[in-house]
């Protein structure tokens, strides 16, 4: 057995997302940091360009994005269930809505100038600008626009009434029942981003109902972590051998075929694109084979939803 190895900075919301996922399951696993910004030369080992965070790492098997990691935690241990059975779809739908809607409307309502002043006040100016570029580079291609700021504060509080409706109607005191599931988390790592500084906290401490609910979920805490370096984690994926693909059918409507050379990218940000040989096409997941000369072969996974295939 593998470790599992979490790539994450502490300020990431998806990171969080990710961290609270493995709180869920009661799970031990390894820390490895990375830069906040490009260039994150070890990740890019493993993943072979692929920059958004955070990104999991099984041996020589590397996920991307908390949408796939999640489904591989169910698989790595099945109770509590992330996606509760009988209640699947529901939790998988809300779930990519938070990760979408809500949390571009969170991006815009902590990027506005008074959020961002505070965030960065202890950092160096010359950080501040570089960041301010890599997050312009990281939208600057793909479907997704940031939404203006103006748009977001209108927009906000129908997003909490809805939550505050959804909550209302559960008498578990989670968004679909008793226990919390991928969907909660999703929608409270945006929140949790949100409750950074104390110009955007009000806009989830004013919704009380909500913010009890948010303190429920943030303590399923992280699970039981330990520190491993980078370079560790890169040759952990190098002295490995990539799982046995999933046994099911490989199904690809656009006319792909198993071993062909192809690139896979995000449609909506952060579009770079990861090039390999194409190993298997399932109904939740993509599979690219690479090979790196410092990390090996390694097998690099994508969720379906939100991502392309191109040919090379």
């Amino acid at each position: 057995m593998h470790d599992i190895i979490l790539h994450h900075y502490p300020t990431s919301p998806f990171a969080e997302k990710a961290r609270l996922m493995l709180g869920f399951k009661q799970l031990s696993w390894r820390s490895v940091t990375i830069p906040p910004v490009m260039p994150k030369p070890d990740l890019t080992a493993l993943t072979g360009g692929y920059r958004r965070t955070p990104v999991l790492q099984i041996g020589a098997d590397v996920y991307c994005d908390t949408a796939l990691m999640a489904r591989r935690l169910d698989a790595e241990k099945n109770t509590p269930a992330l996606f509760p059975e009988g209640r699947e779809f529901v939790a998988a739908t809300l779930a990519q809505w938070a990760d979408s809607v809500l949390f571009l409307h969170a991006v815009s309502l902590v990027f506005q100038p008074e959020s961002m002043a505070l965030r960065f006040a202890q950092v160096p100016k010359e950080f501040v600008q570089i960041f301010s570029k890599d997050r312009a580079e990281l939208f600057s291609s793909g479907s997704v626009t940031r939404i203006p700021l103006e748009q977001a504060k209108s927009h906000w509080p129908v997003l909490m009434a809805r939550l505050q409706q959804q909550l209302s109607r559960e008498s578990g005191g989670f968004l679909l029942g008793s226990a919390p599931c991928v969907a909660d988390i999703a929608v409270a790592h945006c929140l949790w981003f949100l409750k950074g500084t104390p110009v955007t906290a009000p806009l989830v401490d004013d919704y009380p109902d909500v913010a009890a609910w948010l303190g429920r979920v943030l303590a399923v805490g992280h699970g039981s972590l330990s520190e491993l370096s980078a370079e560790e984690a890169v040759s952990i994926a190098r002295s490995s051998t990539p799982a046995a693909l999933p046994d099911e059918a490989f199904f690809e409507p656009n006319g792909f075929q198993a071993g062909q050379s192809v690139t896979i990218s995000a449609v909506d940000y952060g579009t770079d694109p990861v090039a390999g040989e194409l190993v298997f096409v399932g109904v939740e997941e993509l599979i690219l084979r690479r090979e790196d000369e410092r990390a090996g072969v390694v097998h690099v996974h994508f969720p379906r939803i939100g991502y392309r295939i191109d040919a090379r």
